[in-house]
């Protein structure tokens, strides 16, 4: 379980960056990549004004412009103030403390689309932001001492906090926010959530390098990739992926019949009595049926792979495998959905456990859940429409004989 919260947190986006950030600083030593290392922060903002536009992703786009927003502030603030100034310093700080803030804002947010009234308020926002930036750069020059008293405030007095780049107040706005995004991650594992949080740290890796020599731009651009990538990833999960179940959905299912071989298994999953249970008890705890129920087939065992193939619907293809060698895991599963204690909510039920007793308004009881299983094994030249539809009918015949049964 570990593991797969770490991988959620890392892949593929924080494996992205890392490499992206390894590949520039390895290729600045290079003259010769001069010109891909110009222009590659131009084609990354592009394909995201892009994506953006067509997709409708005004995150994304939001978060494209504060990356560029944070550079031109380090590349176009900092080199006009003179060695004197804290003009310079001042920038650096309200940039590192902005952008991890404003990324994990985007991410707890919900999408909106780009020209619409809370998307054209929320750019509002954005661009106050940069004027918050350019009005400390002027106080910075105008106020030195009073503006480093506040960037510099001491906010822990612990030895080890005395000596960061960028001063103890953005360096804890900027903990918070990436602590912010690792809860959201862990709690919500989507593409997106995971790009805003390698986004934030790309910005926290840029501003950290500064802007000598064009750096910080590109690893601006690393991070906009990073959102770029998580996006075309969320639109590939929502083409392929239920939203509802999290499992692999009937194109995918689709797709993975194209590259079996000759022998494989095909068994369509199909909950008793749903529209019963949907009548008598309401939508939503259908919808937790559902849920349950593609769990426990997400744990098929025998090499075998869960699709929701629509309504109440479900595919299990076994690669690979004979009628005879899936019937066993197919009983398997059947007999875990049929064990499975699902626990209807009572209307009064208190949300949390009541500290001692039993409380008013239990639950309404405990139902089960049962599934039929129809399976078909792939035959001489039957194609994979044919191998569904034998699969269906068997399905119907395990349906007509009382349900809670597997035909083959």
């Amino acid at each position: 379980m570990l593991s797969r919260k770490l991988l959620a947190l890392v892949a593929p986006e924080g494996l992205l960056l890392v490499a992206t950030t390894a590949l520039v600083y390895w290729t600045a030593s290079f003259p010769a990549a001069g010109p891909v290392v110009r222009l590659y922060p131009s084609v990354v903002l592009a394909a995201g004004i892009f994506l953006g536009w067509r997709f409708q992703r005004g995150r994304l786009l939001l978060a494209l412009f504060a990356l560029a927003l944070a550079d031109r502030a380090l590349t176009w603030l900092i080199a006009p103030a003179s060695a004197a100034s804290y003009a310079g310093p001042a920038t650096v700080r309200l940039v590192a403390m902005l952008l991890p803030a404003t990324l994990a804002v985007l991410a707890f947010i919900a999408e909106r689309g780009v020209l619409t009234a809370v998307g054209l308020r929320r750019f509002a926002l954005l661009m106050g932001g940069a004027a918050l930036v350019l009005a400390a750069w002027l106080l910075a020059d105008v106020r030195p001492a009073d503006t480093a008293r506040v960037l510099e405030a001491t906010l822990l007095p612990a030895p080890f906090l005395t000596g960061l780049p960028v001063g103890q107040p953005a360096a804890a706005v900027t903990l918070i926010a990436i602590g912010a995004l690792v809860a959201r991650t862990i709690w919500r594992p989507d593409a997106q959530t995971r790009g805003f949080l390698w986004a934030a740290i790309g910005g926290v890796v840029a501003v950290s390098v500064g802007p000598v020599g064009g750096r910080s731009t590109l690893y601006f651009a690393n991070a906009g990739l990073v959102l770029v990538v998580a996006t075309v990833e969320s639109a590939y999960a929502m083409a392929y992926h239920d939203e509802l179940t999290g499992l692999p959905g009937r194109r995918a299912l689709n797709e993975a019949l194209q590259r079996v071989d000759d022998l494989y298994t095909v068994a369509m999953v199909d909950v008793d009595h749903f529209k019963q249970f949907n009548d008598t008890y309401g939508h939503d705890v259908g919808d937790q049926v559902l849920r349950m129920v593609a769990e426990r087939l997400s744990q098929v065992d025998g090499g075998g792979r869960a699709f929701r193939y629509g309504g109440e619907e479900f595919a299990v293809l076994f690669p690979d495998r004979s009628c005879d060698e899936s019937l066993p895991h197919l009983e398997s599963l059947r007999r875990s959905v049929c064990d499975a204690a699902f626990t209807i909510r009572g209307k009064n039920r208190p949300r949390k456990k009541p500290e001692s007793g039993r409380g008013r308004g239990g639950g309404a009881g405990k139902v089960t859940i049962t599934v039929s299983i129809g399976a078909a094994q792939a035959r001489d030249a039957a194609t994979a429409d044919d191998v569904v539809k034998a699969a269906d009918r068997a399905l119907y015949r395990a349906k007509e004989a009382g349900r809670n049964r597997v035909e083959v």
